[in-house]
């Protein structure tokens, strides 16, 4: 409403914006005509003293097994005005939270949720991932329980081969023997189970390639900026002429950053890259020779 042309309907006085109250009314006869809806953000923040107060909560997750929307009685024994409650009031408060925690699982299908959550969340914050990968493999997960997937399966297998996936649909690579390391569980189980997940959820992933772990590699060897942009040219030359297929993609990765150090002045042993990279010096060492013969590299160790 553009209140400098419209008039009171009443009296035919000026309109005036009332913000206190987000209404528009009459400045004489005081007639409310329009109610303002305010489509701005429902919170509020108070940066003086270090607080940060809200309107409203969290929103929703699935990294949760309630998708965050329960409510949870703070550990803190103090009252409204801060100060400590009595010794009757913390055993009340105790007894409180017991029964809070138990009507909050209190199926076995909501415990072992809120275990494989915690245990998805602990493995990815392991293994550097970000927030978007671990809620993809909490939806993943998800889904295998709504289709009865997990039964008969560990938990711990079945959250790491959902985070393998999701690192996989995400494109952020990491290897099985870098998820079995953190997940305490075999590679081959977790390869098992994830090939099962794959089939019965049609999960859409991408076969991976050597270049989607330069960044990291380079990051873990500190290496220059240059050497990356090297390795990635010499591994996508070696892919145009499919120099890479049927190889592991971890191993063809080493030995493109292995050579693009020598060639950059930047030089890593084979020993140091093969370490980042999980794999053999010797399997960097037929990798890089390979490489450097078809694409008629000298280089000179």
């Amino acid at each position: 409403m553009d209140m400098d042309e419209e008039k009171c309907p009443e009296c035919g006085a000026n309109l005036v914006y009332d913000s206190e109250h987000g209404e528009i009314l009459c400045e004489s006869c005081g007639i409310v005509v329009e109610a303002v809806i305010d489509e701005g953000p429902e919170w509020r923040e108070f940066e003086g003293d270090n607080k940060r107060r809200a309107r409203t909560g969290p929103p929703r997750t699935v990294m949760r097994h309630d998708h965050g929307m329960g409510s949870q009685i703070d550990w803190k024994n103090r009252d409204a005005s801060g100060r400590p409650l009595s010794p009757r009031s913390r055993r009340q408060m105790q007894r409180v939270r017991q029964w809070d925690r138990r009507t909050r699982f209190s199926k076995a299908a909501d415990r072992n949720l809120a275990y494989a959550l915690l245990e998805l969340d602990r493995m990815g914050s392991s293994l550097g991932l970000p927030r978007s990968v671990r809620e993809s493999a909490a939806h993943v997960y998800r889904q295998a329980l709504a289709k009865n997937l997990i039964r008969g399966r560990s938990i711990e297998g079945v959250v790491a081969s959902c985070l393998y996936g999701a690192c996989r649909m995400c494109s952020v690579p990491r290897t099985l023997d870098e998820i079995a390391q953190t997940g305490r569980i075999g590679r081959k189980e977790i390869g098992r189970i994830y090939r099962f997940l794959a089939r019965e959820l049609k999960l859409r992933t991408v076969p991976t390639s050597p270049e989607d772990y330069v960044g990291r590699f380079c990051s873990e060897l500190k290496l220059s900026s240059k050497v990356q942009r090297r390795a990635n040219d010499l591994l996508r030359t070696a892919a145009e002429r499919e120099l890479v297929s049927g190889r592991g993609p971890t191993g063809v990765a080493a030995a493109g950053i292995y050579i693009a150090s020598i060639l950059c002045g930047e030089r890593r042993t084979q020993r140091e890259v093969a370490d980042v990279a999980g794999v053999t010096e010797v399997t960097v060492r037929n990798r890089y020779k390979e490489l450097c013969e078809r694409l008629g590299i000298e280089v000179v160790v």
